[in-house]
C-alpha cells in the first residue's frame, strides 16, 4: 500500500488535514500523523479551536524512507510553529532530495522556503506569505494547484479539491507499492 506521511502541529487549518486526509484514504492511499509530541493535535476552524486528531508517531519516529509523499497542511500557527523545529525542516529536505511528492497548502509553503527547497521553482500560498515565498527565490503564482515537478501547492482551503486531486495523481504516478 502507498503511504503519505502528513506532519502537523496544534492549529493545523482544520479541512486542510482532515479533507486532503480522507480524499488520500478514499484513493486506497494509507496516510500516517506526525507530529512534535505524542497523543492528540487540535486543529483551528472557523476562527477558534476545532477538532483533535490522534497523532500516530512524533517527527523523531518517522523516516522518509518509509513513505512516498509528504502532505503539510496549512493555517497559520501550525507551520510557523514546525518551521522553528530541524527534525521537521530535515523531513521535508530528505522528502525532496528523494524527489518524493510534497504538497503544502495556504501557510505550509512556509515550511518549503525553511528548508530552502523553493528556489526557482513555481509555486502558489496565502496571499501573506507570497512575499517570503518570493524572496525565497520562487516563482509565486496565484493559481488553485501549482505543480511543479515533486511539489505541489495550494491557497487556501477552497483549492482543497484540485490540490488533493493533484497529490493523489503524483503518489499513484510516482511512487511504488509499499512506499
Amino acid at each position: 500500500m502507498k503511504r503519505v506521511l502528513i506532519i502537523a502541529t496544534d492549529g493545523f487549518e482544520q479541512s486542510e488535514l482532515m479533507k486532503p486526509k480522507k480524499r488520500l484514504e478514499e484513493a486506497g492511499i494509507d496516510t500516517t500523523v506526525a507530529s512534535l509530541e505524542e497523543g492528540e493535535i487540535t486543529g483551528w476552524k472557523d476562527k477558534n479551536w476545532g477538532d483533535s486528531v490522534k497523532v500516530d508517531l512524533t517527527v523523531e519516529e518517522v523516516s522518509a524512507d518509509d513513505y512516498g509523499a509528504l502532505l503539510l497542511p496549512g493555517g497559520q500557527i501550525n507551520p510557523d510553529a514546525l518551521r522553528m523545529n530541524d527534525t521537521v525542516i530535515g523531513l521535508i529536505r530528505e522528502f525532496n532530495e528523494a524527489n518524493k511528492p510534497i504538497a503544502a497548502i495556504c501557510h505550509a509553503p512556509w515550511l518549503l522556503a525553511e528548508a530552502n527547497i523553493i528556489r526557482d521553482r513555481t509555486v502558489t500560498g496565502w496571499p501573506s506569505i507570497r512575499t517570503d515565498l518570493s524572496n525565497a527565490g520562487a516563482n509565486v503564482i496565484d493559481s488553485e494547484a501549482a505543480v511543479d515537478g515533486n511539489l505541489i501547492t495550494a491557497r487556501n482551503p477552497d483549492d482543497i479539491p484540485a490540490f488533493s486531486n493533484a497529490l493523489i495523481e503524483q503518489v499513484q504516478q510516482r511512487v511504488p507499492e509499499n512506499a
